[in-house]
Order: C-alpha cells, then sequence, then structure tokens
C-alpha cells in the first residue's frame, strides 16, 4: 500500500491523491505539518534523487526563505536536514510518497509512472 504525506490546502497533493483514487490504488494519507516522514523514510527519498536532498524540500515555502536555508543548506549534513524537516513538515516537498522501499516528492503523472509498481 502506498503511504502518502499531504498537506490539506495543496492543489499538487489534492491531483496526487485524485489520481490514485482514479486509478484505483489503494493509499493511507498523512498529515505532513503534523506527521512528516521519519528519518528513514527521508532516507528512502533522498536515496531515490541520488543524494540530492533538495528534492526532498519544500523550496518555495515561507519558511525555507525566512529561515535562510538556501544559504545554510549547502553545509548541513544530510541527518541535519532530516531532523529540521521532521520538526517542520512545512520544509517537505508535498506530496512525498512512499510505497515498498521507494519514496519520492511532487506529483508529475509522468514520473509516477515509473515509481508506481
Amino acid at each position: 500500500m502506498i503511504k502518502i504525506y499531504t498537506y490539506k490546502n495543496c492543489d499538487t497533493c489534492r491531483k496526487a491523491t485524485k489520481h490514485l483514487k482514479a486509478k484505483e490504488i489503494d493509499f493511507e494519507e498523512y498529515p505532513i505539518r503534523e506527521t512528516p516522514p521519519t528519518s528513514a523514510e527521508l532516507e528512502m527519498g533522498l536515496k531515490t534523487y541520488g543524494g540530492n536532498i533538495k528534492r526532498l524540500i519544500n523550496i518555495s515555502s515561507k519558511d525555507y526563505r525566512e529561515m535562510g536555508l538556501k544559504d545554510k543548506l549547502p553545509s548541513m549534513s544530510p541527518q541535519e536536514v532530516f531532523v529540521l524537516l521532521q520538526t517542520n513538515g512545512n520544509l517537505v516537498k508535498r506530496p512525498f510518497v512512499i510505497q515498498g522501499d521507494t519514496a519520492w516528492t511532487g506529483f508529475k503523472e509522468d514520473e509516477w509512472k515509473s515509481f508506481l509498481k
């Protein structure tokens, strides 16, 4: 079963869950702000994107800008970033999706075709 972290006011999240429903794919939905992904789940996403930690981060968020993460991120370890993402779910790129041992972010239907099993 798919696990998907979403934010209720996110259009992309709504499109993603609508897509899953249309394809009749079972999923469990979690509120990303209240229950952010675990370190292990974030690690899966990091692996999916070949170590590109920026793919896990919502760089469009107000929090990202206010915290000055653009300048801080290059010097942070993945573990430091994971702690930050777990304490502020708004910083996680959404939707954040897990299926088996793979995790990915965002919703692009073409990209999802390669991920969905």
